[in-house]
């Protein structure tokens, strides 16, 4: 008898079960946490309030201190050690945390892109003689910092893609990651948020409704990542900027009221979307 009722539960709950594992999940990942304490507000404020799962932290810059006093707070949230040696911003720069000459500019700032930027001649990586010994010191440090100071680091990102420009970084990091047994972002089960990037031009209403079309798409059983960057409308941000972006500091208040938004929050309840993190995901 007892088998017949154990059986019985079972067929009932074998339809929840099945119907738990159909469920699209989705990553959300806010980018450059520490860049500016703006961003340190904005990102957490998107943790507590919105619908980020994972956080992404920049080691290098004057406001990673506040960020790391902030996360022991968060001992639960996924955090991903977010490598850089590019600083893009024309009025804000940041310097390695080693001697790296060959990858920043007579100021000893990072240059400003990897790839050139025809509006700023002259200011990009390969527009330089790099060295590859100086780009795998400084990724060493970016990540035994993140490593010593965060406990709950889980994995690697770049900055910009700094990690898949040239086959020769690329390979140099895939065996660092595997030396810190930190995978990468890529090395997870996920695909890509189907949604072109945002018009930066686009009102707010018109960028929430191509959020939640966009959340409409997600297909059962996948696990999908949007990566955005969390801002406040502040005064800090006014002057943030590099040639061919400019309204950073709207750009980047409009994705902290996406992530935060109510509509976006109850699209995701109402489509069974599960918020997941990296951990959670699964590598391939």
């Amino acid at each position: 008898m007892e088998r017949i009722i154990a059986f019985i539960y079972l067929i009932l709950l074998l339809p929840v079960a099945l119907n738990a594992q159909q469920k699209p999940r989705l990553i959300v990942r806010a980018d450059d946490l520490g860049s500016f304490a703006s961003a340190n507000q904005a990102i957490l404020l998107t943790v507590d309030q919105g619908i980020t799962t994972s956080v992404e932290l920049m080691m290098n810059c004057p406001w990673t201190p506040e960020a790391l006093n902030l996360l022991k707070d968060y001992p639960n949230l996924d955090v991903g050690v977010h490598l850089m040696i590019t600083s893009e911003w024309d009025n804000y720069k940041w310097r390695p945390l080693t001697q790296a000459p060959s990858i920043t500019d007579s100021l000893g700032f990072f240059y400003s892109f990897i790839n050139p930027n025809p509006l700023a001649p002259g200011r990009a990586i390969q527009e330089h003689v790099w060295n590859l010994a100086d780009i795998e010191r400084e990724f060493r440090a970016q990540i035994e910092m993140a490593k010593a100071t965060v406990p709950q680091v889980s994995h690697i990102s770049t900055h910009i893609l700094c990690g898949i420009w040239d086959e020769d970084v690329k390979t140099m990091l895939d065996r660092l990651a595997k030396e810190y047994k930190l995978p990468q972002d890529f090395d997870y089960n996920i695909e890509l948020f189907p949604m072109d990037p945002f018009d930066k031009s686009a009102d707010l209403q018109t960028k929430i409704s191509r959020f939640i079309d966009a959340l409409e798409l997600l297909e059962p059983t996948k696990t999908y990542l949007f990566v955005e960057h969390p801002g406040l409308d502040v005064d800090e941000m006014e002057t943030v900027g590099h040639e061919g972006y400019r309204n950073v500091r709207k750009d980047r208040s409009d994705i902290t009221k996406i992530l935060t938004h109510p509509e976006v929050r109850q699209k995701i309840k109402d489509l069974g979307i599960e918020l997941v993190d990296f951990k959670q995901a699964g590598l391939k």
